[in-house]
């Protein structure tokens, strides 16, 4: 078997056994790209009008008034987002797991709506993304195998697209669109897979941070990063001796925060749960990404800035690379590093990956089905041989 031939080999039995799941994974993650669009078009309660020389209400306050929206349950933190944007109260336990968000207006103090995530759509189709809508332990290493796949298939496909000489280059980029339905179907696999290839390899490789430790902290690794690229949280230190009340330190570090930053974008704070845990805040310079973040751990009892180390620690300028392209993971996987032409571009790319699995099955339903040309003596006899009624 010829290297090439080995190659297509590969390529249709590895597509073959991921396209199901590329093709669920890649239609997903066409409507999650522009989820926070979405949301802000038909989630008015994510907003708030500002009156004049209004100062938002204080963490512990808005946290009393959520804790009594959703009684029994304690608030985790707490987000303050744009001037226009309501204060957004999180709700998270493990066992049982929920996650609520009660959204106040940040100035009056008026719940405006409680969200569950088992109610919402996007969770729906982030479920599927993640886990095919199975259990997290099964669905979740089927996902991950299924974009390694992938991540193969771009390269083997690649390697079939490459032409033999400049004659054959020219049918390379372009889709005979006058041609009989099997060449058409056999341009949208090899030409919109060529143009879509490298956002192909860059949605597998994001993806794959997500979906194999050993992925993720190696690419970590490679990219410069030391220690590990997990989420390090540091512990307060329990032998101090507490002066304030913890929400009055939360309160406190918060101001510390909002006159430092008065132009932020996002200003998150928790509250934690028990007397080792931090608090833990961050600073957002760019709305509606995730990686312009200065992050910050303070000790719940002396109030004392805490080091941390990984890539979710300390400010935005001063990280490295390998903290930089891990912060970024999340906003080049769904194009908003880009703003919205990135989540455009992203959309249509995914929407393309989804329709590869498709064509590339009818391409070897095709010739797997293709009728076998007679043979000249073949054709001679039928000519022959008389037509009897």
């Amino acid at each position: 078997m010829s290297f090439k031939k080995w190659i297509g080999w590969i390529h249709l039995y590895l597509g073959l056994a991921s396209g199901l799941v590329v093709f669920v994974v890649a239609i997903t993650g066409c409507i999650l790209a522009f989820e926070q669009e979405i949301k802000n078009v038909t989630q008015p309660y994510r907003f708030v009008e500002k009156p004049a020389q209004a100062v938002p209400l204080a963490p512990s306050a808005l946290r009393t008034i959520a804790e009594k929206a959703l009684p029994g349950k304690a608030a985790d933190g707490l987000l303050y987002g744009l001037p226009n944007r309501s204060a957004e109260v999180g709700f998270y336990n493990f066992d049982p797991e929920y996650y609520y968000v009660v959204y106040i207006n940040p100035y009056t103090g008026k719940v405006l709506h409680v969200w569950n995530e088992d109610d919402d759509f996007f969770h729906f189709i982030l479920h599927g993304h993640y886990y095919l809508w199975l259990p997290e332990k099964i669905g979740q290493p089927i996902v991950a195998s299924a974009t390694l796949i992938f991540l193969v298939l771009t390269i083997t496909g690649l390697i079939l697209w490459w032409p033999k000489n400049k004659s054959a280059a020219k049918q390379r980029f372009t889709i005979k669109w006058n041609a009989a339905w099997r060449r058409k179907n056999y341009d949208l696999h090899n030409v919109l897979g060529f143009y879509v290839m490298a956002l192909g390899m860059v949605f597998a490789i994001t993806g794959l941070v997500w979906g194999f430790q050993w992925f993720s902290q190696g690419l970590y690794t490679a990219t410069g990063g030391k220690g590990s690229d997990a989420y390090l949280i540091p512990p307060s230190d329990t032998t101090a001796l507490a002066t304030t009340p913890l929400m009055g330190r939360v309160d406190q570090i918060w101001r510390d925060y909002s006159l430092k930053h008065p132009n932020h974008q996002g200003l998150n704070i928790s509250f934690p749960e028990d007397k080792v845990s931090s608090i833990f805040s961050y600073v957002n310079y760019r709305a509606g990404t995730y990686y312009k973040v200065d992050y910050h751990y303070f000790d719940q009892h002396s109030g004392k800035e805490i080091a941390a180390t990984g890539p979710y620690s300390g400010k935005y300028a001063d990280a490295n690379v390998a903290q930089l392209l891990r912060r970024m993971n999340y906003d080049i996987h769904v194009g908003a590093i880009w703003g919205l032409p990135g989540k455009i571009l992203a959309f249509f790319a995914s929407l393309i990956c989804a329709s590869l699995p498709i064509t590339g099955t009818l391409l070897w339903w095709g010739r797997r089905n293709k009728k076998k040309p007679q043979s000249k003596a073949t054709r001679v006899m039928a000519k022959k041989t008389p037509v009897t009624t």
